[in-house]
């Protein structure tokens, strides 16, 4: 992979961002490899999304973010600059359902996913052998009803302990806190069956399944404190119909769920996401 520094910008919509920001970095030599813009016409907003490669940019991040602020300050943008050669420090977490969780190694392992998973919390034991076959630390912390802060506090120590970019909810059956959710805004993702709000609570496929319904599919999301409501970063379907059973209905689920995660955390890894009110800007 080529090192490139990402430059991913939204402000409000205006005449001469995309010529202020590429003379900003013609000025020193920038070579743009990339370049992603999205005017969003309802809200009066633009983004954009630049790959830059590194070698030609005479200084580090620091010293970029230094010379670019007066631009920033003028466009009155949010903004960041991320470097391709620091991957993210994802967490992942988990309950039963191996999947996701196989899935995610698997393509850490093959390196299809730039990013190093630093460990896995789970609030059971099932998947520890699985985990630790690639030595990656597995934390098991149990969670019930009568010590539900105490563990959600041990794992709020576990994820700023390891220094997470991103924690990665990859089956896991619990409900996070609303404090944690604001606490780490953007930085948490959810993966579920795209069912909801139809057929929520136990059993969706069965409940899916008596319905005859001819789609499935899955939703990758940022979690917010409004359960399974966040900003949606990728969807999927796959089609299916009256010969299929609820097993065949749960297998086929479950690769559409796998993938539509894989291909979430990716963007988001790749600094592709841009979150603005419950939505999202996702460049591919």
């Amino acid at each position: 992979m080529e090192h490139t520094y990402r430059l991913v910008i939204s402000c409000p919509d205006r005449v001469g961002i995309v010529a202020k920001v590429s003379n900003f970095l013609s000025t020193y030599n920038g070579w743009i490899t990339e370049a992603s813009h999205h005017s969003d016409t309802q809200t009066g907003w633009f983004f954009m999304r630049h790959e830059i490669k590194a070698s030609s940019i005479p200084f580090g991040l620091d010293q970029f973010r230094t010379a670019f602020e007066p631009i920033a300050r003028e466009f009155s943008m949010n903004w960041h600059i991320a470097d391709s050669a620091r991957p993210k420090k994802v967490v992942l977490m988990c309950s039963k359902e191996s999947h996701c969780v196989a899935d995610l190694l698997h393509r850490w392992h093959s390196r299809e996913i730039n990013a190093e998973i630093v460990a896995v919390i789970s609030n059971h034991e099932d998947l520890r052998r699985m985990v630790e076959w690639h030595e990656i630390p597995y934390h098991h912390i149990p969670v019930s009803r009568d010590n539900r802060d105490e563990a959600f506090g041990e794992i709020e120590g576990l994820v700023e302990g390891y220094d997470a970019d991103v924690v990665v909810l990859a089956r896991y059956m619990q409900i996070l806190p609303a404090s944690l959710c604001e606490k780490y805004a953007g930085k948490v993702i959810n993966i579920h069956h795209s069912f909801l709000p139809s057929f929520a609570g136990a059993r969706p496929y069965h409940q899916a399944y008596s319905r005859g319904v001819k789609l499935i599919g899955a939703t990758c999301h940022y979690v917010t404190q409004d359960l399974d409501e966040g900003p949606i970063i990728e969807q999927d379907v796959i089609r299916i119909s009256h010969s299929d059973s609820i097993e065949d209905m749960v297998r086929l689920g479950k690769d559409v769920e796998k993938n539509v995660l894989a291909r979430g955390l990716r963007s988001h890894i790749e600094d592709r996401v841009i979150t603005y009110e419950n939505k999202t800007v996702v460049f591919n």
